[in-house]
């Protein structure tokens, strides 16, 4: 037998398919932070529901948890291009298949539960859907989300070309329009996280729809987002809870000062939002002094 076929394989090479990878089939320390982050929500929810932790109606638990989560990685997964560029950080966009796939398998499931809670009854799961506006909107995102994911592949880019591929990813934004509005509808009457995420794709859209007219925001531009996507987050609720409750517009814009009630979304918007204008211009003096 000769030295050659003794030789071992690279323990530095791993199969490229795998999710912490990277293209040459190096273990990137970042795809594997995000793939665990990713992964962390449903092993916590199969534990809670193995040990029977979910509360008095676990089910409806569970749904709830899914549909959180899953429209917390659609934002995170449109936030990936903004923060790539805001903090000159390319390698963030390997992650954002990893993240764009999971939302549709965390839709799917948060559907899965929904079945599961009506006993499995699909006729009846299927009349809601369609009977039910709220549902509606939720299947209908799940199908965009579907057609994105089944098309994430970099086959499906060579097939579809650039361009058309470009257009038809566009989808993800009416798609997280659609799961806010979802969002929005199964809330209730406690709106308070429907309008911080709602909040957020503001400013996410935002950023877009600057960077396309006028190319990058820098810090300033940043900040200025910021202030927008918080005052138009306040006006929401402040409308929102003017036409719910008997009370005047001027005295729910009073309670938007009141922290010892607690901190309301558009503070949080404003805090994000002012967090990546920051770390964009520390990021910004730190190249110029290298240069």
């Amino acid at each position: 037998m000769s030295i050659a076929t003794l030789r071992r394989p690279s323990f530095g090479m791993l199969p490229r398919h795998l999710p912490w990878t990277d293209r040459s089939g190096r273990l990137s320390r970042l795809k594997l932070a995000v793939f665990l982050a990713l992964l962390a929500p449903a092993i916590f929810l199969l534990a809670d529901a193995l040990a029977g932790t979910l509360g008095a109606r676990p089910w409806d638990a569970a749904i709830h948890r899914a549909g959180w989560w899953t429209t917390l990685f659609l934002l995170a997964s449109l936030a990936v291009t903004p923060l790539r560029r805001a903090l000159r950080w390319g390698e963030l966009m390997t992650v954002r298949r990893m993240v764009g796939v999971t939302v549709f398998f965390g839709a799917a499931l948060h559907l899965v539960l929904y079945a599961g809670q009506e006993a499995w009854d699909l006729p009846k799961v299927a009349s809601e859907i369609a009977l039910r506006f709220y549902l509606t909107t939720g299947f209908v995102a799940l199908l965009g989300l579907g057609a994105l994911a089944a098309t994430s592949t970099d086959g499906m880019v060579r097939r579809l070309g650039g361009r058309r591929w470009q257009r038809l990813h566009k989808l993800v934004y009416p798609v997280a329009l659609l799961a806010l509005v979802h969002f929005f509808l199964q809330s209730k009457s406690d709106v308070t996280e429907p309008l911080l995420f709602s909040g957020l794709f503001a400013w996410l859209m935002g950023y877009r729809i600057w960077h396309w007219r006028t190319g990058d925001p820098g810090g300033v531009g940043l900040a200025m987002l910021a202030a927008v996507a918080a005052l138009l987050t306040s006006a929401a609720e402040i409308v929102f809870l003017s036409l719910k409750y008997p009370v005047s517009p001027w005295d729910m814009a009073l309670a938007q000062l009141d922290f010892d009630a607690g901190i309301r979304p558009a503070w949080w918007v404003l805090l994000a939002g002012l967090s990546v204008a920051i770390a964009s211009e520390l990021r910004q003096r730190q190249k110029h002094t290298r240069a």
